[in-house]
């Protein structure tokens, strides 16, 4: 893509704190868009989560660095008046919304893989689906209006997994629910979309190298590679800055209408649009998953990058 092809565009990435989110505003800022990031952990108080490391004004100040403005809102976004307020200060200021990100999640201390839907605690089942859900869900709500204002209006839904890689069960009922929504929200915003210029997608990195992540392992973006001694699947992972540059490509996409209610991956979109990861490899960990950890095939991740 071309320079700066998102300068004047302004775009909200709700979810901006760490992770895909935080690159994807700063991927955004790249490429010249204003970007509001939102979420809950600032420099005064952490949501909970619990990772005080990662902050919204951070993500703000890194989007002002890579060339684009950095706006941090601190939103609740399960509460609609802060969302309202958010979305009335993004109209106040400009007027309308190019961009909106729905990265809002935050549940992963929730997840109890392998336990059964009614050995799961009720409390922390439905949490899960507030925080991966009902955030999405009033976001949008708030926020189509202004996108709508005028055609080229982009809808991202971030998830994890794709719609077809999320055929098999993910391991928890509420899980399960929580990373799938997203896909089908994109399909039926497509449909709400399409007769005025918009286009939704839905879209999933690979095995992701978070902050959280990374920590998970002990090691760094600089030395990541030493964890695959410790889990061999890692070797398939990709950087942030992956999703980061998928979403990115789409928004400049004059022709981004034709993945319009798709389920996508930054690996797919990768080939797609040309980029790469930091390393220069462009991953495609679905692939991977379907064909060789479940599919039997014989080939190393090296072969998928």
């Amino acid at each position: 893509m071309a320079a700066r092809p998102l300068t004047g565009k302004i775009a909200l990435v709700a979810g901006a704190t760490r992770g895909a989110g935080r690159a994807i505003a700063v991927r955004l800022g790249a490429a010249g868009a204003t970007v509001y990031a939102t979420g809950r952990t600032t420099r005064e108080s952490a949501s909970e989560v619990g990772r005080a490391t990662e902050t919204i004004e951070e993500t703000a100040e890194l989007v002002t660095a890579a060339g684009g403005e950095g706006i941090a809102v601190p939103t609740d976004h399960l509460v609609p008046e802060r969302v309202r307020a958010l979305t009335e200060r993004i109209e106040r200021d400009h007027g309308r919304l190019d961009v909106l990100v729905n990265d809002l999640w935050g549940g992963e201390h929730l997840v109890e893989f392998g336990k059964k839907m009614w050995e799961t605690e009720l409390g922390r089942g439905l949490r899960m689906l507030e925080l991966g859900v009902k955030t999405h869900i009033i976001t949008s709500s708030f926020a189509l209006p202004l996108l709508v204002r005028g055609p080229g209006g982009l809808v991202v839904e971030v998830t994890d997994g794709t719609a077809r890689s999320n055929r098999a069960f993910r391991e928890n009922y509420y899980y399960d629910l929580t990373k799938n929504a997203p896909i089908r929200m994109a399909f039926t915003l497509g449909e709400d979309l399409k007769d005025v210029g918009g286009t939704a997608v839905s879209i999933t990195p690979g095995f992701l190298r978070s902050e959280q992540m990374l920590d998970h392992f002990g090691v760094r973006e600089e030395n990541w590679r030493d964890a695959i001694a410790e889990s061999p699947h890692f070797a398939i992972s990709e950087s942030p800055l992956l999703i980061g540059e998928a979403v990115a490509a789409l928004a400049a996409d004059p022709e981004k209408q034709r993945w319009n209610g798709r389920s996508l991956s930054s690996g797919q979109l990768a080939k797609e649009y040309g980029f790469t990861d930091a390393d220069g490899s462009s991953p495609d960990a679905w692939a991977y998953f379907e064909e060789v950890v479940y599919g039997g095939k014989e080939a190393s991740a090296d072969a998928y990058r």
